[in-house]
């Protein structure tokens, strides 16, 4: 990783205090859904590496499923556009729903996909996000789980990316203005 380190204005959560948060999580999510068999929706592809660790971490029984929703093209603002590029294959309809998201921003993707699974039935639906930047809402939307609270930065790693990359990245960090400035 040293390669990709040079990248990096500053790691803000390293491996170790990601799986210790995942595991705080993982704690409190087998609390509030003990006996309620939810289906935990994993956003693609951001999500991915998030979910996989969270859901070792939940000790009740739970179905899983996938949705891809984009909302950025290849830049670093959210476009305002939503798009369900693959659905659920579960029906919500009468089940709990916990959607797990890599990072909320404007809020736009999660009021719209928290609205599209309670009109399709689902009893409850709640947000599990792993990381949450408040600052830049700009549709209301409640986080139910979070792993950190961020400020305004441009965040990679750990499932994020910055035009498809960094994803495979073990930390949380800033890349460095010019990597996604001058591009």
């Amino acid at each position: 990783m040293d390669y990709i380190k040079k990248d990096f204005a500053e790691i803000l959560y390293t491996r170790e205090q990601i799986r210790q948060r995942v595991e705080e999580l993982g704690r409190q999510i087998t609390a509030d859904y003990d006996g309620k068999h939810p289906i935990v929706v994993c956003i693609l592809k951001g999500a991915g590496m998030f979910m996989a660790d969270l859901i070792r971490e939940i000790r009740t029984p739970i179905n899983i499923d996938f949705m891809a929703v984009s909302s950025y093209g290849s830049g670093t603002e959210s476009s305002g556009v939503i798009k369900i590029k693959k659905d659920m294959d579960r029906n919500p309809d009468g089940r709990h729903i916990l959607i797990v998201e890599d990072i909320v921003d404007t809020g736009r993707t999660l009021s719209r996909l928290k609205e599209e699974l309670e009109k399709r039935g689902a009893v409850s639906v709640k947000i599990c996000t792993f990381l949450n930047k408040p600052s830049r809402r700009v549709i209301p939307v409640q986080v139910d789980y979070c792993g950190y609270e961020v400020g305004d930065e441009f965040i990679v790693g750990y499932g994020i990316d910055y035009d498809e990359r960094y994803r495979n990245v073990p930390f949380i960090g800033t890349l460095k203005r010019d990597i996604y400035e001058n591009k």
